[in-house]
């Protein structure tokens, strides 16, 4: 058998957390000497141990491990509970770094007050387009909600347009419709050059025309969208328009470098 301190080293975990687990009855020591209080351990508690441990930093709690123990989780139910876990942790960090991004975004629309690019705005005429889109439901517009819905619907699209033979005839378009609680309905869509029949598994709709669309062009990823969103705003309230709707976004240029992207933000004015 081992002493404490060299069963702590075998396992390694410290003294203290083994005093600790067999406080709570979690890992008793194989012997305790009457005489001097000594615990000794078996190299065959070292399993014990290693599941105590690998629970435990899976985030539960030291009496969710027991219950987990005495049902007698088996490995592989272990590297079952390890897949979740790496996943809610990677979907909490990707979730975490997005919120990261948008505070820097916000950060850049602050250190750009005063100097905002408000010439760089076009007013013109939309032509009405027919296209082919799908939609889902977000829960709000904002970034952190749209992105995880968008970037799968434009994947999709293309997969579906692929499969179905259909070739796109200009740029990605996305569009939002608001809903009453607050959340949106995400539209992606490409024109397209072929003829309309069921089973293309794809929604066929006519975008309105715009009599009268304000216009800028974003340069970098739409995450960094909100300088020249609010360089809009102010073009639109500096000379007399007044909004209507969400903004449409259209795909100039979408390589695989973010910094790269060329969007063309298009929001429907009329004179106040």
């Amino acid at each position: 058998m081992f002493s404490i301190g060299d069963f702590a080293r075998l396992g390694l975990v410290s003294v203290r957390m083994l005093r600790h687990y067999d406080a709570i009855g979690l890992l008793r020591p194989a012997h305790v000497d009457p005489a001097t209080g000594y615990r000794s351990y078996q190299a065959a508690q070292l399993s014990r141990l290693n599941r105590i441990v690998a629970i435990k930093d899976l985030g539960f709690t030291l009496e969710q491990v027991r219950a987990i123990l005495d049902d007698k989780v088996s490995t592989e139910e272990l590297h079952g509970m390890v897949r979740l876990r790496r996943a809610q942790l990677e979907a909490r960090i990707s979730a975490d770094l997005a919120r990261l991004r948008g505070v820097e975004a916000r950060l850049r629309t602050i250190e750009t007050e005063g100097h905002m690019q408000t010439d760089e705005v076009v007013l013109k005429e939309i032509a009405a387009t027919r296209v082919a889109e799908l939609s889902a439901r977000a829960a709000s517009y904002e970034g952190e909600d749209i992105g995880p819905v968008i970037k799968p619907l434009f994947v999709e699209l293309c997969r579906r347009l692929e499969t179905a033979r259909v070739a796109i005839a200009g740029p990605g378009i996305a569009y939002y419709i608001p809903e009453d609680d607050g959340a949106v309905m995400v539209h992606v869509a490409f024109p397209f050059t072929a003829e309309e029949r069921d089973g293309y598994d794809v929604q066929f709709v006519t975008l309105p025309r715009i009599e009268t669309a304000a216009t800028i062009i974003h340069h970098g990823p739409m995450e960094e969208v909100g300088p020249t969103f609010q360089a809009l705003a102010h073009w639109i309230e500096a000379n007399g328009y007044r909004s209507s709707g969400l903004a449409r976004e259209i795909s100039l240029h979408c390589p695989d470098d973010l910094a790269e992207w060329v969007t063309e933000l298009q929001i429907e004015v009329a004179p106040v």
